[in-house]
C-alpha cells in the first residue's frame, strides 16, 4: 500500500516535486535518516547511497551540521574534525546530491540546530567554533544560573562543560539559546549558506528544542527578557523589579513564571520560522521538516517546541515525530496522537528500527500507514548496517515493507 501527500494549496509549491514520483504517481517517501559517520569518505557515501537505493528508500535525510560544524563546505562553521583526513576537495553533502541524485533518491540537509557539543567529551577546542567564539549564545541551566558568572571569563566554558558532563545520563550536551539575536543571526546565516548553494531537495532540523524547562537561564537570555516584560510596566514598577533584581537575578523569571515559558517557547518559534524563510529564499521547492517530540505536550510544555502551533501555522511542511516506542500498542498510540496534533500536516513517522528486528521494523511501518501517515524515516543507516545485526538487515526490512 503506497499513501498520498495530503497536500494542501499552502503546501503545493514546496511539495509537488518530492510528492510525485517519476511517472507522475503519488508516492510516499521512504526516507533513512543517515548520521554524520556515513559520510566520512567517498567510499562510504558511495556505499550508503548503494544500499538505501537496494532496500527501496527513496528520501536520504543526511547529517550535515552534527555538534556545530560541517560536512559540506561551510562559510560558517568549521569543516568537521572527522574529515582531517581526507582532501579538501572532499564535500560529503556535495557526493551525496552526486549519487543519490543518480540513482533517483532526494537529499535532506539534516541539521541539529541548538544541540553544538557532546556531553560526554570536552568542548571543541577548534577556535573557530562557536562555544569558543560565542560562549554567551549557550544555553545555561537554573542550577548554575547564579554562580557561573561572566560568559567570557576564564571558568565559564568549563563550569558549563563540567556541569553538563556529570548530566550526560540525560542531557545530550551543550545547546546555543534561540534568544540571543546573534545565536539567531548565526543559525539563520548557516542555512541561507547552505541552501544558496547546494541544490538539496528539502531541509530536516534536529535538536530544535531546549533541553528541558530548567534552560535557558544565561544572561543574554534573562537580560531579553527582563527587557520584555518592562516594555509593559509603569515606572515604579519597573524600577523596584530593578533594584531587587541586583540581588537575585532570577527575579523576573520568578515573578512571571507562565510569561518566561511563553517568551522561551516564542523565541524559539521564532528562530524556525526565520530558518524556514532562508531556506525559502533560495530553495522555494525544498521540504522543510523536523524532527520532533512524539507526545505534543510533552513537547510544547517541557523542550519549549511547539510544534503543533508550527503544524496550524505552517511553519513547517513536515513534521517527523520520533516514534520510537518498541510496543506495538504504544508505537500505534504515539503515531496516532501525532497525526491528530499535525491537524492535516504531512507526518512522516519515525521508526526506531535501530531497536527492532527487520520484521518488527516492517510491521511498525505497515501500522504507521494504516493510521494516515505520509512517509516513514528510518534511525539509522549506520545501525542498521552494522554488522551485528546481518549485513543485509537494512535488505531484509526494504523487502518485506517496500517490496524490494
Amino acid at each position: 500500500m503506497v499513501r498520498a501527500f495530503r497536500v494542501t494549496p499552502l503546501l503545493l509549491p514546496a511539495l509537488v516535486a518530492a510528492a510525485v514520483a517519476a511517472d507522475g504517481a503519488p508516492r510516499e517517501v521512504r526516507g533513512l535518516w543517515v548520521v554524520r559517520t556515513a559520510l566520512s569518505s567517498p567510499a562510504s557515501v558511495s556505499a550508503m547511497v548503494a544500499a538505501a537505493s537496494h532496500a527501496g528508500i527513496n528520501t536520504l535525510i543526511v547529517q550535515v551540521r552534527g555538534r556545530g560544524d560541517a560536512y559540506y563546505a561551510s562559510r560558517r562553521e568549521p569543516r568537521a574534525a572527522a574529515l582531517s583526513t581526507q582532501p579538501a576537495s572532499f564535500d560529503p553533502l556535495a557526493s551525496v546530491l552526486r549519487d543519490g541524485h543518480a540513482a533517483g533518491l532526494a537529499v535532506h540537509a539534516w541539521i541539529n540546530i541548538n544541540l553544538v557539543a557532546d556531553a560526554g567529551s570536552d568542548p571543541p577546542r577548534d577556535p573557530r567554533h562557536l562555544v569558543r567564539r560565542h560562549p554567551e549564545w549557550l544555553m545555561v541551566p537554573l542550577d548554575l544560573a547564579a554562580s557561573i558568572g561572566d560568559p567570557r571569563g576564564p571558568t565559564f566554558l568549563r563550569t558549563l562543560a563540567s556541569w553538563t558532563r556529570h548530566q550526560a545520563g540525560t542531557l545530550e550536551g551543550l545547546f546555543t539559546s534561540p534568544i540571543p539575536a546573534g545565536a539567531a543571526d548565526h543559525l539563520t546565516g548557516v542555512v541561507e549558506d547552505l541552501v544558496e548553494r547546494y541544490a538539496v531537495d528539502g531541509v530536516h532540523f534536529d535538536y530544535v528544542r531546549y533541553p528541558s524547562v530548567s534552560f535557558d537561564y544565561s544572561r543574554e537570555a534573562l537580560r531579553a527578557f527582563s527587557h520584555d516584560v518592562a516594555a509593559g510596566l509603569s515606572r515604579p514598577d519597573r524600577l523596584a523589579l530593578e533594584r531587587k533584581q541586583r540581588a537575585n537575578p532570577l527575579i523576573w523569571t520568578q515573578m512571571y513564571p507562565q510569561r518566561w515559558d511563553a517568551f522561551r517557547r516564542a523565541r524559539l518559534t521564532d528562530l524556525v520560522r526565520r530558518l524556514r524563510g532562508a531556506v525559502r529564499r533560495h530553495r522555494p521547492a525544498a521540504i522543510v521538516s523536523a524532527a520532533v517530540v512524539p507526545d505534543a505536550q510533552t513537547a510544547v510544555a517541557s523542550k519549549f517546541q511547539d510544534w503543533p502551533g508550527w503544524a496550524a501555522g505552517g511553519v513547517l511542511d513536515a513534521l517527523c515525530p520520533m516514534t520510537y516506542a518498541t510496543d506495538a500498542g504504544a508505537f500505534r498510540q504515539q503515531v496516532e496522537a501525532a497525526v491528530s496534533a499535525a491537524r492535516g500536516r504531512p507526518v512522516w513517522a519515525g521508526i526506531g528500527a535501530y531497536r527492532l528486528s527487520a520484521g518488527e521494523a516492517a510491521r511498525q511501518i505497515q501500522a504507521a500507514r494504516d493510521l494516515g501517515v505520509d512517509g516513514v524515516l528510518l534511525f539509522s543507516y549506520d545501525s542498521l548496517v552494522n554488522p551485528a545485526r546481518g549485513p543485509d538487515n537494512l535488505s531484509r526490512i526494504g523487502a518485506q515493507a517496500f517490496g524490494r
